[in-house]
């Protein structure tokens, strides 16, 4: 069997940022109380028709890079989104297009904040197996196209952002390795972080009443999913720890889903940690679901916190309820 490793990533956001001062003029809200809640001071939002595939597009190429190989070496690529361009197809085939890489097959995945860890998983397994050589896994959204963007909905507006991270998934040649993933869900909460409007199971699909209703934006019991976090945060985490008999002294950085400035001072004080081991970027891109695991490993990277050796522990938590962790080898 096989072992794998991520041998190359990439990143992609929007150049318009989106301030908490600009969200006053939108909506009933401030600077302060966003920073305090949330720690976002900033994210980024399209300003023109851009989809998932378009913003993920510039990250696919700089991870292909990176990984040493060619456009032509992928063998399968899988997109981890929740905002795809349309119901169907998924945003994998229009990416696959834009790549120009007929006949590799695509996989859309929605497992929203725990898409990324989730796609490794898959990844990670495809790579063990023998059955592909370089995955190319790509987490993305454009959220703030479908948000409430008045006081009604201020709640979850300010939280998200729009954002693309993308890595090349490939056989491990050296001591670099996927060690193990880790997953899981509580349905029961699945109304807790939900968007309302159907798809599949009521005719019409959706009605005028629905929008007027606001059902088709995203809705949150703030109170339920903090609580459930800050629980299960941590456990992910030690459930990758245990896996390699590691402590928390031999992690070197743990890299969670950017979800909010207080469940990621919550999930160190929980390891004991101070923030400098848990790694955040949340102030500067917002929530950007899929996406946010990615571009807080691509900074991490690029500020050096991540080096050939670390030993990096990645953990998500999210809508469904969702969780994921993974221990790697960098």
């Amino acid at each position: 069997m096989y072992r794998s490793r991520i041998a190359g990533i990439g990143a992609n956001v929007p150049e318009n940022v989106v301030t908490n001062y600009d969200l006053e003029k939108m909506m009933d809200t401030s600077n302060e109380w966003i920073v305090e809640r949330t720690g976002i001071r900033e994210r980024r939002w399209v300003t023109q028709p851009t989809g998932a595939a378009e913003l993920a597009f510039p990250a696919c190429l700089e991870a292909i890079e990176d990984a040493g190989v060619e456009k032509k070496d992928i063998d399968f690529i899988i997109v981890a989104t929740i905002t795809p361009e349309h119901p169907m197809p998924g945003t994998s085939s229009f990416l696959q297009t834009l790549l120009e890489l007929p006949g590799v097959p695509t996989l859309d995945i929605r497992v929203q904040c725990s898409g990324f860890v989730y796609g490794l998983s898959i990844a990670d397994q495809y790579i063990r197996t023998g059955r592909y050589k370089n995955i190319l896994l790509v987490g993305v959204e454009v959220q703030s196209v479908g948000l409430n963007l008045t006081t009604e909905g201020r709640d979850v507006a300010v939280l998200f952002g729009d954002g693309a991270g993308a890595v090349v998934v490939s056989r491990s040649d050296d001591s670099s390795e996927i060690l193990s993933t880790h997953l899981g869900g509580d349905g029961r909460y699945a109304k807790e972080l939900w968007c309302e409007a159907p798809i599949g199971y009521k005719s019409p699909r959706i009605s005028k009443e629905m929008i007027d209703q606001g059902k088709h934006y995203p809705k949150m019991n703030g109170r339920q999913v903090f609580k459930h976090a800050v629980t299960i945060f941590p456990k992910v985490v030690y459930t990758a720890m245990r896996a390699q008999n590691w402590t928390i002294e031999d992690v070197d950085l743990v890299v969670p889903h950017q979800a909010n400035i207080r469940i990621i001072e919550a999930l160190a004080k929980k390891l004991g940690v101070g923030l400098d081991k848990v790694y955040s970027n949340i102030h500067k891109y917002g929530n950007t679901t899929a996406a946010s695991i990615p571009l807080a490993l691509y900074d991490a990277l690029k500020e050096g916190k991540i080096k050939k050796g670390s030993n990096v522990i990645l953990a998500a938590f999210g809508s469904g309820f969702t969780w994921a962790s993974a221990a790697i080898r960098w």
